[in-house]
């Protein structure tokens, strides 16, 4: 046979067509067999893919791969998080629609992706703003609120005037939008709530289940849903404070509201100064992490309440640092044990009480009903709707009285019209006949990734989920970036548990196993377009191959740390490649019998061993370090004919340990050396035990704790033969003149320990 030349150009575009035409693969639902389902989390298809996005889809295409291998039944889908206000922008930016800016994207992402190798079934692709995946977002919806899990109420936002939208606090920057730079003004609009509020206690306590998830994720979404043990204290009909601290009731020396509370609202209607004051506040951050630090203002309401204990009048006051989203949007000032308070009381002369007693009588007071024993949650209501064009149509229509009614189902889905003029004003809907007595809210993005997840298993069903999502859920493996450990996946759990709740589905939970790959750093810092220090994927796919791309990125770094670029080590990672390419294919006639027991054997299948143990722990950057300890080994090989059956099983196990990682080139040389038609489903290598037994182990001698030298035994020596074979070394004899033996300790085949006077 003719050895071919080394081209990654012609290998990969080789294998890929081999793939196409096998459907190589496609995801069967064949319940008969173990399912692997392994998903990472879908990109945004902004047009390019950078190389976060390479080692994202690389790790999750290394796990599917290796899982086919073991015989799993795979699943590995593609989406595209295709609403959101950034295709608006760009849309008004490239004068044109934001659809069709959209799936031009997409179908070029898509290129990449495939360049790439993943083994993506694209059967199952699913594209979040076709009407044929929210339809059935918007019946669930609908479902929803006729249970009165979804609900619409007046809430304070933070509004932009210019873009006429909603601006979460982050995106308001120095009291201005982000993208207009116009004030931004605090407004009560009304808008669309799902009650995730209803599912805290079992979010939080389903946080135990999560074995497969790393700490640090369920530690942040635990903080996030926050809850709070104490007690709820009336001071007037119209003060209600929660506390996890009433013991420090009696060191209380004033109250303290939010601008937006309601006591405070009513006094801003009959005092100026109180509506200047309140004004003023809705300008602040109302970032959590800027209110530590930010300048204490407050303003007395001319109003007290009594203490509920002492009788004594608390001052009433509007403070800038109260927020109304957390317990009741007041709070009771303990100026001697809280900072903030102590801070506050200072500026304003307030009165400090610095050794109150610890007040023990919460029972007295909650059989005077003046108090109760409450539970609280930080964790606030979801906020679905927005006030922008690009998004699944809210499936509701208005009625004449301004009432809110559910489309009928089957008159779903409610499509938004793609054909629009973006003139950065007003959405489109504002004035799109059809919705005129439609509600011109889109959904919240986060609502198309919150069950993107499931439908992936029954992408051609006529219901949200049928019977198929309960053999492929939960995933067993999601893979996406740390940035997304609370919003995203604190609501794909709720949506779970509400598909549960509705009969869809059977598991608690989501995703079995989670990982957050780390960044990609350059020079220190994370790659982004503004610092200039970006790498584009195909460029290196043109110049090295996706194999090169593909082996870099998984031998660089462990997948959860952070990944330092490097061109050498790119480069380094090409030349692996073209050695184990050239080596295997001078390989002669292979002999596929099992090999004499060797030395060598004996190291091939110890490095394997830990292979396995590494793919488990998902180490891949070992697990490239091992392909390199056996291409070594075998090209150390003598032609010694006793060597031919072990270059055979080396070169065997060494490209299927690799396939998943560099599938185009184990492909290529799986079939160009006759070892089988498709690498994808070989069976993974496994140890041979008997290999792993030495015919020769090398033992530590230690005396009185330091090392004194080393002997080679055969494993199966007892104690006794081993303490005659360490006695009767020349070196250790020497060192034991004219000492008294006390003690011989032996760890079997690791160490001999003589302890001495």
């Amino acid at each position: 046979m003719i050895a071919p030349p080394f081209d990654p150009k012609i290998i990969e575009a080789e294998a890929q067509a081999f793939w196409n035409k096998h459907q190589t693969f496609k995801a069967v639902d064949d319940f008969s067999k173990p399912k692997f389902f392994c998903l990472s989390m879908m990109p945004y298809p902004s047009g390019r893919l950078h190389i976060g996005h390479v080692r994202n889809y690389t790790i999750g295409d290394v796990l599917s791969r290796f899982e086919r291998m073991r015989g799993k039944n795979v699943m590995q889908p593609m989406a595209w998080d295709a609403f959101g206000l950034p295709a608006e922008n760009a849309a008004i930016k490239h004068k044109t629609a934001p659809a069709k800016w959209t799936y031009a994207n997409i179908a070029e992402m898509k290129v990449q992706l495939n360049a790439l190798g993943f083994g993506i079934d694209w059967d199952r692709e699913i594209i979040t703003c076709k009407p044929e995946y929210y339809r059935f977002e918007q019946a669930f919806f609908i479902e929803l609120y006729q249970k009165g899990l979804a609900y619409k109420k007046e809430s304070l936002v933070n509004w932009d005037p210019v873009d006429q939208t909603v601006l979460a606090n982050e995106q308001v920057i120095n009291g201005r939008g982000w993208r207009s730079d116009a004030l931004v003004e605090k407004k009560m609009i009304s808008q669309w709530f799902l009650k995730i509020t209803a599912y805290a206690e079992e979010l939080l306590q389903d946080l135990n289940q999560l074995d497969g998830w790393p700490e640090l994720v369920k530690t942040m979404q635990r903080n996030w849903i926050g809850k709070s043990e104490g007690a709820e204290i009336d001071f007037s009909p119209e003060i209600k404070i929660f506390t996890t601290r009433p013991d420090t009731l009696l060191g209380v020396t004033y109250l303290a509201l939010s601008p937006d509370h309601p006591l405070a609202q009513k006094a801003a209607l009959t005092d100026p100064q109180v509506a200047t004051f309140v004004a003023e506040c809705k300008k602040q951050s109302t970032k959590e992490a800027d209110f530590a630090t930010q300048e204490k203002k407050g303003l007395f309401l001319n109003q007290t309440v009594p203490h509920p204990i002492t009788g004594e009048a608390l001052p009433i006051w509007v403070a800038n640092f109260v927020l109304m989203e957390y317990g009741t949007g007041a709070i009771m000032a303990v100026p001697a044990q809280d900072e903030r308070d102590h801070e506050f009381a200072v500026k304003f002369n307030l009165p400090i009480i610095e050794e109150a007693p610890e007040f023990k009588g919460l029972d007295q007071l909650i059989q005077q009903g003046i108090a109760q024993r409450k539970i609280n949650y930080r964790l606030r209501d979801w906020g679905v709707s927005r006030q922008r064009y690009w998004g699944a149509p809210i499936p509701m229509n208005i009625n004449d009285q301004g009432e809110s009614i559910p489309e009928d189902i089957e008159n779903l889905p409610v499509i938004l019209p793609e054909e629009v003029i973006m003139d950065g004003s007003k959405s489109p809907l504002q004035t799109d006949p059809r919705f005129t007595h439609r509600e011109k809210d889109t959904f919240d993005t986060f609502m198309e990734s919150s069950w993107y997840y499931a439908r992936f298993a029954c992408v051609d069903a006529d219901k949200i989920l049928d019977e198929r999502a309960n053999y492929w859920l939960p995933v067993d493996q999601y893979i996406g970036g740390i940035e997304h450990a609370i919003l995203h996946l604190l609501y794909a759990r709720f949506f779970h548990k509400l598909l549960r709740d509705a009969g869809y589905l059977k598991s608690d939970e989501p995703f079995k196993r989670l990982l957050t790959q780390g960044m990609v750093l350059k020079g220190g810092s994370k790659m982004s377009k503004s610092k200039g220090n970006t790498v584009d994927p195909q460029t290196l796919i043109d110049q090295y191959g996706a194999d090169t791309v593909r082996l870099f990125v998984m031998f660089a770094a462990p997948p959860e740390q952070s990944l330092e670029w490097s061109d050498s080590g790119v480069d380094g990672s090409h030349r692996f490649i073209r050695k184990l390419w050239n080596y295997a294919i001078s390989l002669k006639m292979l002999n596929h019998e099992t090999p004499q027991k060797s030395a060598q054997r004996t190291e091939l299948h110890t490095i394997l061993q830990r292979v396995n143990l590494d793919m488990n722990r998902q180490q891949f950057n070992t697990v490239v370090s091992a392909g390199m300890k056996i291409l070594n080994l075998l090209q150390d090989l003598s032609d010694a004919p006793e060597n031919a059956l072990l270059r055979t099983e080396g070169i065997s196990i060494l490209l299927r340990i690799l396939n998943p990682i560099i599938p185009h080139t184990a492909h290529a040389l799986w079939r160009h050396l006759g070892l089988g038609e498709d690498i994808a489903y070989a069976p993974w290598p496994e140890a041979d035990e008997a290999a792993l037994i030495r015919d020769e182990i090398t033992v530590v001698i230690q005396i009185n704790g330091k090392i004194r030298g080393r002997i080679a035994i055969t494993p199966a020596l007892t104690e006794a033969e081993v303490y005659a074979k360490v006695l009767a070394e020349p070196h250790i004899q020497k060192q034991l003149e004219s000492t008294t033996i006390k003690k011989f300790i032996y760890v079997p085949n690791k160490l001999a320990s003589i302890v001495i006077e």
